[in-house]
């Protein structure tokens, strides 16, 4: 790109460096249908997503936000220059001459806060932080002890209220047994009063090994957990260290969330399997 620093490599800037902005004008010029020019789906197929994939995403609103959402949960190689060389791939230059100066703007911000963050932060003498000392961070769980160290769990839930009663069960088979896992469910181990997406945020990245995701319909209207699912996936691109685990257990009438159609599922509603449903969702939780 012209307007960027000429020694940048955009191949090297992951996708999250695009705003809101650039995002919204991609999908003006790629959702609706061309007779002539590539769309949407054309730059689906070139990302590497399956004729069904592509499909499934014509249901969506915004179908070309949902394809760079995936895109970048499911392909570690997902980056700013990776997008801008399949836009022309498929003959969209116009898109790339029109956006060329938002995504360069973009591209310098991100530099910048990379930039900042990566300044070394002024410290007291003998500040340990291992051990998160704001209030928010370090009083958020029931057994949590102040000025000790903060309470461990070997996987997040994520679920909504209305699959509780599954969670229940969760919590008997793998909790209450040989397997003696210990689970964070949100309404039973956060203490009330905190940042539901801070405490969320820390639980999930730096107190939990994995994040266990109940999948059903109503989990696909739930912002907490389509949060807490981007987040953990964000930290585990390629799903390579296995960090997410689906889990169904009733038949779902919406069709399988796409962004985690990539992961093996744990599935319940095979009579054949549910036998066997425990014992490896227990071994799954259960590796270093």
């Amino acid at each position: 790109m012209d307007g960027t620093d000429s020694k940048v490599d955009l191949r090297s800037i992951p996708l999250v460096a695009l705003n809101v902005t650039v995002r919204k004008k991609l999908g003006l010029y790629l959702n609706p249908k061309h007779t002539v020019a590539a769309d949407w789906t054309a730059v689906a197929e070139t990302m590497g997503f399956s004729y069904l994939e592509i499909k499934n995403y014509e249901a969506s609103r915004n179908p070309t936000k949902t394809v760079l959402d995936d895109w970048a949960a499911r392909n570690s190689e997902a980056s700013v220059g990776k997008l801008v060389s399949i836009l022309e791939e498929v003959e969209r230059k116009d898109i790339v001459e029109d956006l060329q100066l938002l995504i360069d703007e973009d591209v310098r911000k991100y530099l910048e806060n990379q930039k900042k963050q990566a300044e070394p932060p002024v410290q007291v003498p003998e500040v340990d932080s291992c051990v998160p000392r704001t209030p928010e961070r370090s009083g958020i769980t029931v057994d949590d002890v102040p000025g000790g160290a903060p309470e461990m769990f070997d996987a997040f839930i994520c679920y909504c209220q209305s699959d509780f009663k599954f969670v229940l069960d969760m919590i008997r088979e793998l909790e209450q047994t040989e397997y003696n896992l210990k689970l964070c469910v949100f309404d039973r181990n956060v203490l009330p009063g905190s940042c539901v997406w801070t405490i969320t945020s820390e639980l999930i990245e730096r107190r939990c090994k994995r994040m266990v995701v109940v999948i059903s319909d109503e989990y696909l209207d739930s912002d907490a957990c389509d949060f807490q699912t981007k987040f953990a996936l964000s930290l585990c691109p390629g799903a390579r260290t296995k960090r997410l685990i689906p889990v169904v257990y009733k038949s779902m009438t919406k069709p399988f969330p796409s962004i985690l159609r990539f992961l093996t599922v744990c599935d319940y509603t095979r009579p054949c399997t549910q036998a066997w449903f425990w014992v490896r969702l227990a071994k799954a939780l259960s590796l270093p």
